[in-house]
């Protein structure tokens, strides 16, 4: 039988709304869309680069909860509030990413609040990180 594990993180943001901060079936793993609030200050970065470090913090906890990783992300999804940070944002998210490579959408639409950011939503696959991987170049 198939086992969903949901996990929330207290946020007060989850229980208004209704959602948890992950839910995997099986081996897949849906992360929310995720801020960069620490979870203990419950500040928020004011430097582009900080708030996106703390986001992937906040998701390699959640990730870590139903033991997997970054390395078993196979789509991201990257929500940039102001454009002109795209570069900044996508810098850190090529670090934390670099020989991960998955499949990713980025975007720049307005976001609940001014304060976030950057906000990151991210689906993986438990074990995808160590399993045989063939990487391939085509012609688009």
């Amino acid at each position: 039988m198939t086992k969903v594990v949901k996990i929330k993180t207290g946020s007060k943001f989850e229980d208004h709304g209704s959602y948890s901060r992950i839910v995997a079936i099986d081996n897949w793993i849906f992360v929310s869309n995720t801020a960069g609030r620490n979870p203990v200050s419950k500040e928020i970065p004011e430097d582009i680069t900080e708030q996106t470090l703390q986001v992937f913090s906040n998701i390699e906890a959640a990730l870590a909860a139903v033991d997997s990783g970054l390395a078993d992300v196979v789509a991201s999804r990257v929500f940039i509030q102001d454009p002109t940070d795209t570069m900044a944002v996508m810098t850190v998210v090529g670090e934390k990413f670099r020989g991960i490579n998955p499949a990713s959408t980025v975007t720049c639409p307005p976001l609940g609040s001014t304060v976030y950011k950057v906000e990151i939503e991210v689906t993986a696959y438990r074990g995808a990180g160590k399993a045989e991987t063939e990487e391939r170049v085509i012609s688009l």
